[in-house]
């Protein structure tokens, strides 16, 4: 469906507040950092009274938690669990992207996509139960009628074949910031401007008609975009599945984890680029503390109280919390100079360390010899789960080292963290030049070929947010960013019109 006059945000909010309950199928792909904010925006679809499925495989549906009991009781979300099919090379057991080695996450697609049939029976079975006004009114919560819409994440390819024999449009939910989406452009576009070497992506793409920094700077982040559009084990390059699903007509909205107050000007070049409306979600930051949110934000277990206690312990504003994520390709040597740079910066620090995939040793083995012996005066390593929204919430917290995944790039914002930025892969380089660009945050200085980095890089760019005069100035733009981004009115309106824009495109 083309956009039309009637399809702006106003008619859109207009439409939210005066259309039935909707029942939506939301599918991220298998990797927490798409599942999480997939759950959010399924809790707070639910919260306004719509009846959501949510699908994952089993063993994710249990590591993201239970459904708050609000929503459970009320019957408006509800978790489909999916089993994995195995596929040779994939260890048994690994459901997603947390549980396997960056090599193979191509094999983890493949074994994604033998997930289109059970899907397709799923769907097949709601449809089967009814549809309409009749159906509707038969149906509790709206669970038992055919589904309105189903929103997939950039990998299902295999999705508009399902969606189309069963007259359901579909829209695509991007966790990835817009600028990711621009530089990566539609398939048309990449037509007319081949690109195929990693100088290619080092340029802002001719289709972006204003000044930007959507260009990457390091040769090691461009070459991954080069990697984007090239076949993985899967058969189907990453590109080729994001295009395959956007471009088909029952695709009628993209969907973005963003807000123009973030990224300016792009969601009106989206909409042209992609010939389909851009709709901002906002930013899905969970609440940092939710008692009846019994899931992943809120989890009761020794390490979570352990972390607690010990920032309660801790000055104002002098800890430093580091956390590279679940899927940067972190290697031991990162491990180490990353350890010895948090020694020679002299600061409080929380590390949230995450084992690398593929390294197998006891945790202790993970970091220099004697390191935490060194440091147990003035830092905390925690190799279990930590509760990172409430980490970055507490008083005690002054700065944030991070990858830059965007949904941590967001919590930051959220919370009015300064940033100590490390970025490897995908968006990351992306995510951190527009973060210096704001005042914000300070990059790890490292090698422009390789992204190799040393200690000595990581001690400096410490200090400078959490010692020198600069820190202050960088806290303060942090905190005006906060004051722009935590407008919660704001932030609800864009929830608001994205329901519109389904009552209206439906």
């Amino acid at each position: 469906m083309a956009a039309t006059s009637d399809s702006t945000p106003a008619a859109a909010a207009a439409a939210s507040s005066s259309s039935s309950p909707l029942h939506i199928v939301v599918f991220p792909w298998l990797a927490f950092g798409h599942m999480i904010p997939f759950l959010e925006l399924s809790k707070r679809l639910a919260r306004r009274g719509h009846a959501i499925t949510f699908v994952s495989t089993p063993r994710n549906a249990a590591r993201l938690g239970a459904i708050p009991p609000a929503l459970s009781s009320s019957a408006r979300l509800r978790v489909v669990p999916l089993d994995l099919p195995a596929v040779d090379g994939l260890p048994e057991g690994a459901e997603s992207t947390a549980d396997v080695p960056p090599e193979k996450v191509g094999l983890l697609k493949k074994a994604f996509d033998g997930l289109a049939a059970p899907f397709a029976r799923f769907v097949a079975e709601a449809c089967a139960a009814g549809d309409g006004e009749a159906a509707a009114a038969t149906a509790a919560a709206g669970f038992l009628r055919k589904p309105d819409w189903i929103i997939p994440d950039f990998a299902h390819s295999w999705i508009w074949p399902i969606a189309e024999e069963h007259k359901i449009p579909y829209a695509t939910f991007l966790i990835v910031p817009a600028a990711l989406v621009a530089i990566l452009g539609p398939r048309r576009e990449n037509l007319t401007h081949l690109r195929t070497t990693a100088e290619d992506y080092m340029v802002q793409p001719p289709w972006i008609p204003f000044p930007s920094n959507i260009a990457y700077r390091r040769r090691h982040e461009a070459e991954w975009m080069v990697a984007a559009f090239r076949a993985n084990a899967s058969g189907v390059s990453d590109m080729e599945r994001f295009w395959e699903s956007e471009q088909h007509p029952n695709c009628r909205l993209i969907i973005y984890r963003s807000c123009p107050e973030v990224e300016p000007r792009l969601f009106p070049l989206l909409t042209e680029l992609y010939t389909k409306p851009a709709i901002p979600s906002g930013l899905l930051v969970p609440p940092a503390l939710d008692d009846n949110d019994i899931g992943v934000y809120n989890r009761s277990d020794r390490s979570f109280v352990a972390v607690m206690q010990w920032l309660d312990k801790q000055p104002n504003k002098s800890v430093i919390y580091v956390s590279l994520g679940t899927e940067a390709p972190i290697t031991a040597d990162h491990m180490h100079e990353l350890a010895f740079g948090l020694e020679l910066a002299g600061v409080r620090f929380l590390w949230a360390l995450r084992r690398p995939s593929g390294i197998n040793c006891h945790d202790d083995m993970l970091l220099p010899s004697g390191f935490k012996t060194r440091v147990a005066a003035r830092g905390l390593v925690c190799t279990e789960w930590v509760p990172q929204v409430r980490v970055l919430a507490h008083g005690a917290v002054g700065a944030f080292l991070t990858h830059c995944g965007w949904g941590s790039t967001v919590e930051s914002f959220h919370y009015g963290q300064p940033l100590v930025m490390l970025p490897f892969i995908a968006d990351q380089g992306l995510i951190a030049q527009a973060v210096a660009a704001t005042g914000v945050g300070v990059e790890v200085a490292r090698n422009y070929d390789d992204g190799s980095f040393y200690r000595n890089n990581v001690a400096a760019a410490i200090q400078r947010v959490m010692v020198e005069e600069e820190g202050k100035e960088l806290a303060h733009k942090a905190i005006e960013l906060c004051g722009i981004l935590g407008d919660r009115v704001r932030q609800e309106m864009y929830l608001y019109e994205l329901i519109g824009y389904l009552q209206c495109y439906k």
